[in-house]
């Protein structure tokens, strides 16, 4: 793991939807620093510097975390609950980005300190828009604290 900042972490399972996110990404430049990981257990070793990412210096945190609910090993809400429960990681913004329209899954997101909810778009435009979008907002429009 090289000692560039990390600006995105992208926590999805689903290939095709990696590639989407990326390719939104880069279309405005901003794929530069994004990390993936593929499954909730990666994801809470990445963000508190566990297991293969033991070495990883905590002070590089992500700018955003873009984070699947339906993920294989550890659940996106579950995920979402550790990074908000925790002093070290919970003012990292934390978008859950998913399919999942479910209101119980809405309700506890933002009861768990989600920062934004937002359910990926089917149509292919609409998905890069959005994802698009979210990266030009949380990247360089939004203003997170410094410490």
């Amino acid at each position: 793991m090289n000692d560039n900042i990390i600006e995105i972490l992208l926590v999805e399972d689903d290939p095709q939807d990696i590639e989407l996110t990326l390719r939104a990404l880069k279309k405005h430049k901003l794929t530069n620093r994004v990390f993936v990981v593929n499954d909730g257990a990666e994801a809470l070793d990445f963000i508190f510097g566990t297991g293969q990412y033991n070495d990883r210096d905590l002070k590089n945190r992500p700018k955003v975390i873009l984070l699947d609910l339906k993920l294989p090993k550890v659940s996106g809400l579950e995920v979402l609950k550790k990074i908000k429960s925790d002093e070290r990681t919970k003012v990292i913004p934390v978008v859950i980005l998913t399919s999942s329209k479910e209101e119980k899954d809405i309700i506890e997101g933002y009861r768990l300190g989600v920062n934004s909810y937002i359910v990926k778009p089917v149509e292919f435009e609409e998905f890069i828009k959005c994802i698009s979008d979210l990266g030009l907002y949380w990247l360089i429009i939004n203003q997170p604290p410094t410490d």
